[in-house]
């Protein structure tokens, strides 16, 4: 459950919100008090959750590698729930662990597109109204792989270094606008991309990839929703630019 109402009446975005973690962080921020858009591809998947979670909440169909889908996205949310006060960039693709000379260029374009295009494009369309109204909080949803990238995974990895050097970037350059900048690092969790990563699903895979995290298990929706909570808060008004590791101490 929330630790009180840490967001309470701040307007926030949630790409990819429909399930995974960004499902989790929803399910948080309305606990603590926002109101949320739940901005995915999938509308039958955003609409459901914001059917279940209620009047805080809307569903808004998005393609966040379209700039024009970004912009109407922007535009509906802030007529709808008023000025965005939070961004959580959470939408991204992975692929399934291949060398990396193989990887087709239509996979490339996917990742770049979804992980790394779409962090210009929110900016593009929802950092002006932040900066005019001198307040904000963005997260980027990163990845271990970012910092201690494994093989067969590395067109993913390097989209999610990009997004925590982007991440840093950002926190500098808007911070004379009062408005923060973080990441999160998870390390792969029970979600859709979980069986996409590890190539395919079966206990001796699962067993040899949590002998790699010291805490023994799966980043899970609420741990990621705990963590954009404090980070998008108040509690947090002191931190910009940091890249948090949820992994279970996995890049130690």
């Amino acid at each position: 459950m929330g630790e009180g109402m840490r967001l309470k009446d701040r307007t926030a975005i949630v790409t990819g919100g429909a399930q995974g973690f960004g499902e989790g962080i929803v399910r948080r921020y309305v606990d603590e008090g926002a109101r949320v858009a739940i901005v995915d591809r999938n509308l039958a998947a955003a609409s459901a959750l914001a059917a279940e979670l209620g009047a805080a909440t809307i569903a808004v169909e998005a393609d966040v590698s379209s700039d024009a889908d970004v912009a109407r996205m922007a535009a509906d949310v802030a007529a709808a729930l008023g000025p965005v006060e939070i961004l959580v960039n959470n939408a991204g693709v992975g692929h399934t662990p291949q060398p990396l000379d193989v990887l087709s260029e239509a996979d490339f374009d996917r990742i770049w597109a979804v992980n790394v295009k779409s962090v210009y494009l929110t900016a593009r369309h929802l950092v002006p109204a932040m900066k005019a109204a001198g307040r904000g909080a963005i997260l980027n949803v990163a990845s271990t792989g970012g910092v201690s990238p494994r093989p067969n995974l590395t067109w993913y990895n390097a989209s999610k270094g990009w997004m925590i050097t982007a991440t840093r970037a950002m926190a500098v350059e808007l911070a004379p606008f009062g408005v923060r900048v973080n990441a999160i690092n998870p390390v792969a969790g029970e979600t859709p991309l979980l069986a996409t990563f590890m190539g395919e699903d079966t206990p001796e895979i699962r067993a040899k990839f949590l002998a790699s995290i010291p805490l023994g298990r799966f980043s899970t929706p609420a741990d990621m929703g705990a963590a954009a909570a404090f980070l998008c808060s108040d509690d947090a008004a002191m931190i910009t630019g940091v890249a948090m590791e949820v992994d279970g101490g996995r890049c130690i």
